[in-house]
C-alpha cells in the first residue's frame, strides 16, 4: 500500500509531536479518521501508532520496560482499526499547571471571551477546556460573573462585526446629556466599570464613555467613518482642556497606579518617601473613585474645593460604620 509522499525528518516530527495530543483528545477514533484530519494514508497513521508504542523514558533501572511507555489497545487497534491510548506516561508524568493556575487562565479567557474583538470565542472556549483536561487536577468552578451593562456589551460587539456606528444617548460626567454617534472599536474594565473606546463624531476625535452612562443604544446602518481608522492611544482615559487638576500626595512606589490622571512626573520624594503629584480629572466627584482604589496610600493636597468634598464623602462613610445596629446595644 502507498504510504503517501515522503516527509522530512522535521516533518515526520511534526506529524508526531501533533499525533499524541489528538490522540488523548479522542477516546477512541479510527485509523481512517485520523488519517482524514492530518491529510496522510492510513498505512502512515498505522507506523506512526507503532512507533509511539515503543516511545517513552527509562525508568530508575535506565531500561525501557513496562510502564514507562506509551501503550495502547493491542486487540482494538489490529482488529478493528481503532486507536485507544492506555497508557500515557510520557504525558502525565510531564510538569501540568496546578488546579489554581488553571482556573486563573480560565477566568482570564472568560474575561477575554466578552470583548468585542474576540470574535473566535469557540477558539476560546477549546483553550479553556484543554486548560481544564491538562490541569494536574480538576481546577476550581471559577465564572466571571457578567455586568450589568450586557446587552450594551452584546449591542456594540454587533456593530464591531458589521463595521457600522452606534448612536446613544450620552450623560457626561457634568451632568449634561448629548447625543453621540460613535464608531465603536474596543470595550475596556476597570475594575467593575465597562468603557467603550471609539471615534466620537460629536467631538472629532478619539473618547472613552462608560457602558452605565449611556441609554437609548441603537446599532445603525452607518458603516463607520474613516476617523475610526486611527490607532487606539495607550491609555484608557484621555484628559482634555476643560479638566481639574489636583495634587494628591501619594508613596512614590504608587505613582504608576495613577498614570492615566497624570500627564506630568511626579516631584522629588519628600524625606517621608512621600511625593506630590499633579493629576487631572473631569470633575472633583472622580476623586472618590481615585481614593477609594487607592485606599490608605493616596491623600488629597488641594485645591480646597477637592480637599473639602473628599474629607466630606470620606466622613460620611466613616459615619455609617458609627451607626448603632439593631440588636447589638448592651442590654
Amino acid at each position: 500500500m502507498n504510504a503517501g509522499p515522503a516527509l522530512g525528518a522535521s516533518d515526520k516530527l511534526t506529524f508526531l509531536l501533533s499525533l499524541v495530543p489528538y490522540l488523548m483528545d479522542h477516546e477512541s477514533v479510527s485509523v481512517s479518521k485520523v488519517a482524514a484530519h492530518f491529510g496522510v494514508s492510513p498505512e502512515r497513521v498505522r507506523d506512526a501508532v507503532n512507533l509511539i508504542a515503543m516511545s517513552g523514558i527509562p525508568g530508575e533501572t535506565r531500561q525501557y520496560l513496562h510502564g514507562d511507555l506509551f501503550d495502547i489497545h493491542w486487540d482494538e487497534f489490529e482488529t478493528n482499526d481503532n486507536i485507544v491510548l492506555t497508557h500515557l506516561v510520557a504525558i502525565d508524568d510531564s510538569p501540568r499547571f496546578s488546579a489554581r493556575e488553571a482556573a486563573a487562565l480560565i477566568a482570564g479567557l472568560q474575561y477575554l471571551s466578552s470583548l468585542p474583538e474576540n470574535a473566535d470565542v469557540e477558539a476560546i472556549a477549546s483553550l479553556m477546556a484543554k486548560l481544564t483536561r491538562s490541569a494536574s487536577a480538576t481546577p476550581s468552578q471559577v465564572v466571571v460573573s457578567s455586568t450589568e451593562p450586557g446587552e450594551a456589551i452584546a449591542l456594540i460587539k454587533a456593530a464591531v462585526a458589521r463595521g457600522v456606528q452606534i448612536e446613544f444617548d450620552y450623560l457626561s460626567s457634568r451632568g449634561g446629556h448629548e447625543a453621540r454617534h460613535v464608531d465603536p472599536m474596543r470595550i475596556e474594565s476597570v475594575d467593575r466599570d465597562w468603557y467603550l473606546r471609539g471615534w466620537c463624531h460629536l467631538r472629532g476625535a478619539m473618547r472613552t464613555f462608560r457602558l452605565d452612562r449611556m441609554s437609548g443604544l441603537r446599532v445603525t446602518d452607518v458603516p463607520a467613518g474613516s476617523g475610526s481608522a486611527g490607532s487606539l492611544p495607550d491609555t484608557l482615559f484621555q484628559g482634555s482642556d476643560s479638566d481639574l487638576e489636583v495634587v494628591v500626595e501619594l508613596p512614590a512606589a504608587a505613582v504608576p497606579l495613577l498614570a492615566d490622571y497624570a500627564p506630568q512626573s511626579a516631584g522629588p520624594d519628600a524625606a517621608d518617601g512621600l511625593v506630590r503629584q499633579s493629576i487631572r480629572v473631569a470633575h472633583f466627584h472622580g476623586l472618590k473613585r481615585i481614593v477609594a482604589g487607592l485606599s490608605s496610600l493616596v491623600t488629597v493636597i488641594g485645591p480646597p474645593e477637592a480637599r473639602a468634598l473628599t474629607r466630606d464623602w470620606a466622613a460620611a462613610g466613616a459615619a455609617r460604620y458609627d451607626e448603632a445596629v439593631p440588636g447589638d446595644r448592651e442590654g
